[in-house]
């Protein structure tokens, strides 16, 4: 079967546990008071609890979407919409008992061959009243657990709400901490780069603008495309190269499946920003940057590889701002599901490897 379908069957079969033992309960005390057999008490027992439980169920929404309708919405009595207070309930729920009783005992009659006898009844005054006492029980009992329930979600519901409020809020704040730390480092390089050379200073600032166009568009959304993050990635890239010249080569691999896949705007700049400046910079020769996306069964993996001076050698650099700032956006995106590794490279080229790791989203899989 599939786990959709035992999900949406989880609460029904939960509810008939529900009811199959509040029937044995209600038919075991009545067998016991009245000294009378156990299966035709079970039968009357059958007939009551779920006559007098449709009357609460449908007493119990009706009465809410009267209240809704009358813009009664407060926090205690109508959390989750579907309760409209104890005040409307505890007479409703009387009243359903009180029919649920006489109409179960009447169709446990049908169903068991006995002929009804009103008069009967009325003598039995006595009786009824504990009968009906009995049956209010676990009446009263199973909706006190649903209110009990329904409190404890609508508690979760604000929760989860506040949770992820303050992730979105989290999240802008790194982000508008990550995009100067960027711009300041690139309009330093800018300013050194002017006195020396201005066409290749005018070339720069064309990039920039180009780079500071797209990630302003991009921080309008939560998301964008992973061909739209390729894209800054490679401007950002033609900055660096002209700045440092032949000692930067460019490699970008994003295969065409992949291109449409939504990742975090600014996920990867800081990466290649790090391999840059923590990696090939402090190397004479300098080096090459390559950048992939790879889907690994049901995870996105995009790696940023530079051949530089290796881990151990960056270590003496100090703390990195980005690599921080990426695995705090990762954590407050996708929690666990979501990590960066920082590793030294697999071959004989050295140099260094960060490999991020993203869950495929549903929308990924269209």
């Amino acid at each position: 079967m599939p786990p959709f379908t035992l999900s949406l069957l989880q609460p029904f079969w939960r509810r008939l546990r529900i009811y199959a033992l509040t029937t044995v309960g209600c038919a075991w005390l009545y067998s016991t008071i009245y000294q009378e057999s156990f299966a035709r008490d079970l039968v009357y027992a059958a007939c009551v609890v779920a006559i007098v439980q449709c009357l609460v169920a449908g007493g119990r929404y009706t009465l809410a979407y009267q209240r809704r309708r009358q813009g009664r919405n407060d926090a205690d009595a109508d959390a989750l919409q579907k309760w409209p207070g104890w005040q409307w309930m505890l007479p409703w729920m009387v009243v359903s008992v009180v029919i649920g009783y006489f109409a179960g005992i009447r169709i446990g009659d049908i169903l068991l061959g006995i002929r009804y006898t009103p008069i009967t009844a009325a003598h039995n005054a006595h009786t009824m009243i504990i009968s009906i006492s009995v049956a209010l029980m676990p009446t009263g009992f199973l909706t006190y657990v649903f209110y009990t329930r329904n409190r404890m979600a609508a508690i979760e519901l604000r929760a989860e709400t506040a949770q992820r409020t303050a992730a979105e809020s989290q999240l802008k704040l790194l982000e508008s901490q990550l995009e100067p730390h960027m711009l300041f480092n690139t309009l330093a390089n800018l300013r050194v780069l002017i006195g020396h050379d201005s066409l290749r200073a005018q070339g720069m600032l064309d990039h920039l603008i180009g780079f500071l166009r797209s990630t302003l568009a991009a921080s309008r959304t939560g998301s964008h495309t992973l061909a739209e993050e390729f894209a800054r990635i490679s401007d950002y890239l033609a900055l660096m190269q002209i700045r440092m010249g032949p000692r930067l080569k460019i490699q970008l691999d994003l295969p065409e499946p992949l291109s449409a896949y939504q990742v975090p705007p600014l996920l990867l700049q800081p990466l290649v920003e790090n391999a840059i400046k923590h990696g090939l910079e402090p190397k004479v020769s300098g080096g090459r940057v390559v950048v992939t996306a790879e889907r690994h069964a049901g995870h996105l993996v995009l790696t940023v590889r530079d051949t530089g001076v290796g881990l151990d050698a960056q270590a003496h650099h100090g703390a990195r701002f980005g690599l921080q700032q990426v695995r705090e956006r990762l954590f407050t995106l996708y929690g666990e599901a979501g990590s960066l590794a920082l590793q030294p490279a697999p071959n004989n080229d050295g140099g260094t490897l960060a490999v991020i790791t993203l869950p495929c989203s549903r929308s990924n899989e269209k």
